[in-house]
This record gives structure tokens, C-alpha cells and sequence, in this order.
């Protein structure tokens, strides 16, 4: 499957959706909306309607763009696009997730309450997910994927630490639902935390996987 066909129109599509939705609501918003929040859920940063309406979904054209051209330049792309029907929903669920952020701001901006904390969680948990469905079957590259010295050394090594990442990944997307529902700080730690810790074990993981494979050689 090719890097781009012709359901690449899909993404653009919604993206466009995004910006004429933001243009619907711009008069509506007062001069100055909300834009970020801080982990106990308060607002702590304000921007104009203007910024708050154009930034967001040129930033998100600007990512799908940048998600679409790297693998081009990858020496490996052509094992990129043995997985290139995941990675083309991937995009989908990545742009979905940031304008469910940009819809949040516009929501919030219009007056009404919202704990963005929650919903951005939730968020996040779903891309956890997507990410974990979608690990065990990225192969070797040099953009996407989990990128160690030793995955990228072998492919062995490769297989294996991406179809446990993948379990983690989704382990974590499960964790994170319950810890949505906590209070704003101690959501926010636990996430935190358990990124960090998953992201230690995949270090460990991927080495211990190479050293059996480098002491399998010896003998």
C-alpha cells in the first residue's frame, strides 16, 4: 500500500470541516477566550478570538502535513507502507483528537463550563489505544515506531519490543480511563508517571531482548 492514494482527501476534508466549524463560531466568541488550563482544571492562559480560530487548525493541517511527508524521506519507507493502512488511520484519530481540543477551547470561549482535564484524557486514553493496535504491526524505520539503538540494530528486536509496547500501550490507554475520573492533580501525576515507567520498560525490554540475542549468537 502507497504512502498517499487517493483517500489522503479524507483527512483534508475534515480538516477543512475543522477551520469552516471555527469560522461558524468566531463571531460569536468574545475578544479574549481560554486557550490553557492547568492541571487542577483553572484557567491560566487567555488568547485572542482571532489566534484562538486560525492557529489551531493551521496547526493541525501543519501536523498532518509533517506526519505525511517525513516517511518520504525514511531510507526504509517501503516498510512503512506495509503498514500504511494503519498509519493512514492513525492520522485520522490524531486529527480527531486535536480538533476535540480545538472544539473544547471554542466550547469553553463561548462561556460554557467544561472540566477540559477529563475530556482531554479521554482523549489521550484513545490515542494510547489506537497507538496499541497499531504497534505490532510497524516495521522497522527510522520515523516511526519505538526507536532504540537495539530495535533499530535488529529487527528481531524490533518485532518483539513493538508487539509488547503494543500490549502496554493499551494497558496504559485502560489506566488512563479510570485515572480520568480522578481529581485534575493526581490524574495528571499518574499519567506522568506511568509514561515514564512504560517508557523505562521499553528501554530495559528492548535490550534485554537484544543481549539474549546477541548471547543465542555466542553459542
Amino acid at each position: 500500500m502507497k504512502l498517499y492514494s487517493k483517500k489522503e482527501i479524507l483527512p483534508i476534508i475534515l480538516i477543512l470541516a475543522i477551520f469552516v466549524v471555527g469560522l461558524y463560531f468566531w463571531p460569536q466568541l468574545p475578544e479574549r477566550v481560554p486557550t490553557h488550563w492547568g492541571i487542577n482544571g483553572e484557567v491560566n492562559g487567555w488568547s485572542s478570538s482571532t489566534f484562538a480560530v486560525l492557529f489551531f487548525p493551521a496547526l493541525i493541517a501543519g501536523l498532518y502535513l509533517l506526519l505525511s511527508f517525513i516517511p518520504l524521506l525514511d531510507p526504509l519507507k517501503t516498510n512503512i507502507e506495509l503498514f500504511g493502512h494503519f498509519y493512514f488511520w492513525f492520522k485520522i484519530v490524531f486529527i480527531l483528537f486535536m480538533a476535540a481540543l480545538y472544539f473544547i477551547t471554542i466550547y469553553a470561549g463561548l462561556g460554557h463550563e467544561i472540566d477540559v482535564g477529563r475530556y482531554v484524557m479521554l482523549g489521550i486514553a484513545v490515542l494510547f489505544f489506537f497507538l496499541g493496535l497499531m504497534m505490532p504491526k510497524v516495521k522497522k524505520n527510522y520515523t516511526i515506531g519505538i526507536r532504540l539503538p537495539w530495535t533499530l540494530h535488529s529487527e528481531a528486536v524490533w518485532d518483539k519490543t513493538h508487539k509488547f509496547g503494543g500490549k502496554l500501550f493499551i494497558a496504559l490507554a485502560v489506566m488512563i480511563l479510570i485515572v480520568a475520573f480522578m481529581p485534575g492533580p493526581w490524574s495528571f501525576s499518574i499519567l506522568i508517571g506511568a509514561i515514564f515507567l512504560m517508557l523505562i520498560i521499553l528501554f530495559w525490554y528492548s535490550h534485554h531482548e537484544w543481549r539474549m540475542i546477541e548471547k543465542a549468537r555466542k553459542f
